[in-house]
């Protein structure tokens, strides 16, 4: 019997692009490494309130360096990245809310599909430029992932719960205490170590907490186009 996975946790939101980065690298890697992956939907504007920081878009010299390295991004990481037409509008105006409620739901109730889900999500909006925000928009992710549409429907009428809502706040919450300003965060537990790290370009140091080999954002002989 070989040695116990380490657990990695994730914690995420389908607005932040590099969170979809770092999401690819590690469901390609828990093939690979001893690892056990533990998927953490968290609210972003929760921890930029929390923290004080602010989005890079809203600076214009972030926000056009963001455009142009997402374009290299898509092909280093063979994720495909397309920059929203309406950026700001995206991101600011209407947000993710509940998308991420929604996202905790399936969590709570099919958390098989939690992978899925997310995925589809990312692609409407970081892949497609599709809303993420409207409960037709959310149901459309969520049955093109594979849920069916009853029950997409019941989770969806669940995002307005006192249960979900206490969840994705206290999933956030658990996230600013790892000291988390921005996402995507992962959290590492190494030989009873807890290890914060920041960013979809922290892996090759990840690896190292781990002791495992890192080969790039996709690992030899795994078919990762999406």
């Amino acid at each position: 019997m070989g040695p116990l996975p380490r657990t990695l946790e994730l914690f995420y939101d389908v607005l932040s692009p590099y969170s979809w980065l770092c999401f690819e690298v590690l469901c390609r890697y828990q093939k690979i490494w001893n690892i056990k992956l533990q998927l953490q939907p968290t609210l972003i504007a929760g921890i930029m309130k929390d923290s004080g920081n602010k989005p890079p878009g809203l600076l214009p010299r972030k926000g056009q360096y963001l455009e142009s390295e997402l374009g290299l991004l898509k092909q280093h990481f063979q994720v495909p990245l397309r920059f929203p037409k309406d950026f700001l509008s995206v991101i600011i105006e209407k947000g993710s809310l509940s998308a991420m409620r929604f996202l905790t739901a399936v969590k709570m109730e099919n958390p098989e599909m939690l992978e899925k889900v997310s995925r589809e999500l990312w692609m409407r909006v970081w892949s497609r430029d599709q809303d993420i925000s409207e409960p037709q928009s959310i149901l459309a992710a969520a049955e093109k992932a594979g849920l069916s549409a009853e029950q997409a429907q019941g989770l969806l009428e669940m995002i307005s719960t006192a249960e979900v809502k206490k969840k994705l706040k206290e999933v956030t919450e658990v996230a600013c205490k790892y000291g988390a300003f921005g996402l995507p965060v992962t959290v590492a537990h190494v030989d009873g170590q807890t290890h914060m790290l920041f960013g979809s370009d922290r892996m090759e140091l990840l690896a190292y907490l781990l002791g495992e080999k890192w080969m790039g954002p996709v690992p030899p002989n795994l078919n990762a186009r999406l």
